[in-house]
Formats: C-alpha cells, structure tokens, sequence
C-alpha cells in the first residue's frame, strides 16, 4: 500500500510538472523538455526543506507582484516549501535590510535589494559571498543551469575582489522619452529649424534638450488644442527626490571619470577611492567631485527645467506621481524616464498609443552633458538583486537560495521579462517572443539589445553605505530644487556631509574591508587644475546644440561594437 501511494505522489508529482512546463511557464527559450529537467531539479533539491515556511521582501514593481501572484503558488506546489513574498516599499526594503545587518536578527530571510547597495554588502562582512556559497554549502543547492554569463546585470553585484555577492533579479534604465509622432511632423520640424538652426531630432547633448523643452513649451504651446510641455520631471523633497539625483544625474553630465561599470577613480556620486578601493572623498578639496563645476551645472539645469519648461504641478510631485504623466499624452520629451513605466505606455487606452494599441512616443538613449567623454557611463540602470545575510539561520537561508534561484530560473525568466518588463537574461532579450513584441515597446527590446547598454550602470562599490548615505541626496538638494539655496551652496553641503559620514564609519570600525580612508584637505584648485575628475569649469557650458534622427540614430546604436 505504501508503495502504491509514493508511485501515485510520483505521478501527481510528474503531472504537476508537466503542467507548469506546459500551462505556467508556456514561454522560455528552454525547450518542453529542458524546463521538465529544471523544474524536477528543483523539486528533488527542495525535498529537506519540504514543510518550511519562508519569508521574502521585494519593492512594489509589477515584475515582483508577478512573483508572488504566479511563482509563489508555483513553486509551493513544486517544492513543499511555502513562500511569502512580501511586497513593500523601497524605502522599507532598505530600512529592514539595514536593521538585519546591524542588529544580526533575522527579518526576513531573502531580499530582492537593488545593486546600489553592492559597496555596503562587500565591506560589512554580513552578506553572503554568493561565489563562495556557490562553491560550498550550496554546492548542491545550485541549479545545474543557473547560467550566471546570460545575467545581464551580474558585473553590478559583483565586488572588487571578483565574488558575486547578490544574483539579478530584474531591472530597468533611465533613458530619454519623447513623441516621435510629434517629432515627424514636418510643420514642426520647419518652426524648430527656423528658431534654432538645425533639425528636431532625439538631442544628443544638453544645449538641444533644452532647445527643444523651449520649443514645445514656449513655441508650440497647443497641440490638438490641448496645453503641451517639453519637459517633465519632480521636485516635491521627499526620498524619492534623492533617487532624481544620485541614480547618475551628475555623471550624465560628464562629472566623473571614464569607467564602465562606473567611474575610476571617481564614481557617479563623485566619491574618489584609492587603487586599493578605500574612499577617499567626495568634496573636491579631497579629490572628489560631488560639488564640483560639472555637478553645479547639473543641478542647476535640473532646477531651471523643471521650472521652466514642466507642469507647474510636477514641482510637487514624486518619482511614482509624475511616472505615469507623460502617458497622458501631453508631454513632449523627458531625458531622465526609467524603463520601469513602459507598461504604463503601451496599454490601448493611453492618449499615447495609436488605434492599433502601437506607440506614439520612443526611448532613445538620454543626451549627455558638456563634461562628459568617451569612456563614461551613460546614464543609470536599477538591478534589484536577490541578498543573503549570514544573520539568516542556515535552512531558511537555503531554502530563500532555492526560491530566488527559481524566480530567474530559464523556465521562468521569459514569462516574467513579458509580465513586468523588466529584463534579467540575454537569451530572454533575443528571444522571438520578445522580437515580436518589439514594435509595440517603442525601443525597449533595441536597447537591450545593443552593446551600448552596458553604458547604463548602478551605483557602484565606491559607495560605503548606501542605506546611511543616499537620503543625505535628497535632504541636501531639496532646498535648491525649490530655490532656496543655490546649487553650489547645497552641492556644499551633500560633500561635506558625504565626508563626514564616511570618516564616522571609518573611526567606528564597522567594515570588514575597503574602509574609508579620508584625502587631507587642500585648495579645490589643486585638484580642479589636475588632468581628469573633478573638472574645471568650462568656458562654454551650452555648446551649439546637436541632434540625430531617430531611425538613423537606432540604426547607429544597434551596430555599436559591431564594426571591428
């Protein structure tokens, strides 16, 4: 009799499998028979954690409600083990992640945390070194074919010493959005030549953003009798002000140095570090560049944009309030739209798709401004990564690696890139379902697709303790944003502030490793008279203005390192 049931569990077990191959898990790049053998690796690796209860926490995306919603029962019913995934905001993701790392008392026993905080998690000596685990304790506790070369994003959860230490889970760009509808119309095209002097096209530098933001809101005014802007962006001081700024808005502009994935020796937060990977400092007078000419001038233009040329109302909005804004349909361009809102603009009934659900506007990548060289990222691009803590008792923490493994599994992975939009694997990119969709996603798949998207990159390991130091961002700057103080005075301030906090870690002794080691103090000129970051003010901050056509500049873009 015994023997009968487990032949009966064997075959429930067997159609249960067969059935998420064929039903669930309907697009991947694997084949019927590759996802039956990964999801029956899956099922015999789970068997001593079977009947344990697990905690997990992402931020609120659609990629992660997708999770809980569609993986969860999944793999409850595959493996036995029962998940909650817990959908918060960022802000609490950090503040628990943060708790657990200094207190040591387990919260929860997996986080999907963006790679920004990739420099906290190699100097604490809390997180788990996933190369190490990988290779020991979880040696057979790692899918045969996990793949970590097809991760997109894997160099940003990689430390300085070569060891991953958090495995991609989804992420997204910033890029520059605008309505090619409205671009191609010849009547506008001949207004903006006879203002400015040279063609409406996607701006590759600052001086034609502008020109254009001027164009549509001082120029243009109405289209289809509606009040339209050249810009959108927010300003409310709130966290989310923070992420405005230090998600590359200075490197955009040119502040750093030359480096992919970020810059070397100083990074896009402007944080100096020595050969040895120890920061050194952001003010200028250390070496640093977070208050410097170029960071000046990006904060001022961010300021006088958003004042000039966006809604009155955007001043007083956050990230998740003006995202969805420009799907209204009266929005001319925005240069610092994250890819995360694409679901937002495709759906049929926004004003900005046409009868046949196709799109009105295209992403492109974002223009740079008058500091910036060959060499440098290009704008930012958010990895939410899934995080271990030593904290975490041993069979929870395994059971969670099992979990966060299924979720980016190749079973898997297809059908989430097309639920939430948010690209993890190249397999999945150059998939056919994803070049089908391609047209209805306005350049999405194209930039994935291009070599030129490794130019888009997270906050790096320059930084020591993302938690403690990224709301010093949006506490310093707030008050320029709303004209209180100029932006060299708030600019200041965040240096100052960044210094001190990382001379106060330093003298706690709180890292295990890469510990600030502070520059003395010297004359800013010292520095700004030396070759490379941080730059000496220029001459002529607002070149002539230069743009491309959107079909030739794609065209450029998709055969980028293609033409050795």
């Amino acid at each position: 009799m015994l023997a009968s049931t487990s032949v009966e569990a064997q075959e429930d077990k067997q159609a249960l499998i067969e059935r998420l191959a064929d039903e669930v898990f309907q697009n991947s790049t694997l084949t019927r028979e590759e996802k039956i053998a990964e999801l029956e690796w899956f099922a015999k690796a789970a068997e001593p954690f079977r009947g344990m209860q697990i905690n997990t926490v992402a931020e609120g995306l659609t990629t992660h409600t997708w999770e809980r919603d569609v993986l969860v029962p999944a793999f409850n019913e595959l493996t036995g083990i029962e998940v909650t995934h817990n959908i918060i905001g960022e802000g609490d993701v950090v503040q628990n992640m943060q708790t657990q790392m200094q207190s040591g008392r387990n919260i929860y026993d997996a986080y999907v945390n963006d790679s920004d905080s990739i420099g906290t998690h190699i100097r604490y000596g809390t997180t788990i070194n996933l190369t190490e685990a990988m290779e020991n304790e979880w040696k057979d506790l790692t899918l045969p074919t996990l793949d970590l070369e097809d991760f997109i994003g894997i160099q940003y959860t990689t430390g300085p010493d070569g060891n991953i230490y958090q495995l991609p889970d989804q992420q997204f760009a910033n890029l520059y959005w605008f309505r090619y509808d409205w671009f191609q119309r010849e009547d506008l095209q001949k207004q903006f030549h006879d203002i400015y002097g040279y063609d409406l096209g996607v701006p590759t530098n600052w001086t034609a953003y502008q020109d254009i933001a001027e164009f549509f809101s001082k120029h243009v005014g109405e289209i289809d009798g509606h009040k339209v802007y050249g810009h959108m962006d927010y300003g409310r001081r709130d966290p989310s002000l923070g992420w405005r700024f230090h998600d590359s808005w200075l490197s955009m502009a040119g502040m750093g140095s030359p480096g992919v994935p970020f810059g070397n020796p100083v990074d896009d937060w402007g944080i100096r570090v020595d050969e040895e990977s120890h920061p050194v400092g952001a003010s200028v007078s250390r070496g640093g560049a977070t208050n410097s000419p170029a960071s000046v001038f990006a904060v001022t233009k961010m300021v006088e944009w958003l004042r000039d040329f966006a809604p009155p109302e955007a001043q007083g909005m956050t990230f998740g309030e003006a995202g969805p804004v420009p799907a209204q349909g009266n929005i001319a361009q925005q240069i610092f739209w994250y890819t995360a809102f694409t679901a937002d603009m495709v759906s049929p009934d926004v004003a900005v798709t046409d009868d046949e659900g196709n799109p009105k506007w295209r992403m492109a990548p974002s223009p740079v401004g008058p500091y910036w060289e060959d060499g440098m990222k290009v704008g930012y691009q958010d990895v939410g990564a899934w995080t271990f803590f030593d904290s975490t008792p041993e069979d929870r923490r395994s059971a969670a690696w099992l979990f966060a493994q299924f979720t980016v599994s190749k079973t898997v992975s297809l059908e989430k890139l097309m639920a939430g939009l948010t690209p993890i694997r190249r397999s999945d990119i150059f998939s056919d379902q994803m070049t089908e969709m391609a047209p209805k996603l306005g350049g999405f798949v194209e930039f994935y697709r291009s070599p030129n998207e490794s130019k888009w990159t997270p906050t790096g390991t320059n930084v020591p303790d993302y938690p403690r130091m990224a709301p010093l961002w949006w506490e310093n700057l707030a008050p320029a944003v709303s004209g209180d103080i100029s932006a060299q005075e708030a600019l200041d301030n965040l240096a100052g502030d960044l210094d001190n906090i990382m001379a106060r870690l330093a003298r706690a002794k709180i890292f295990s490793t890469y510990e600030p080691v502070l520059n003395d103090e010297v004359d800013p000129e010292e520095w700004l008279s030396r070759p490379g970051a941080p730059k000496a003010k220029l001459g002529d901050e607002m070149p002539q203005g230069t743009t491309v056509p959107y079909d030739e500049m794609m065209e450029e873009w998709m055969s980028a390192g293609t033409k050795e």
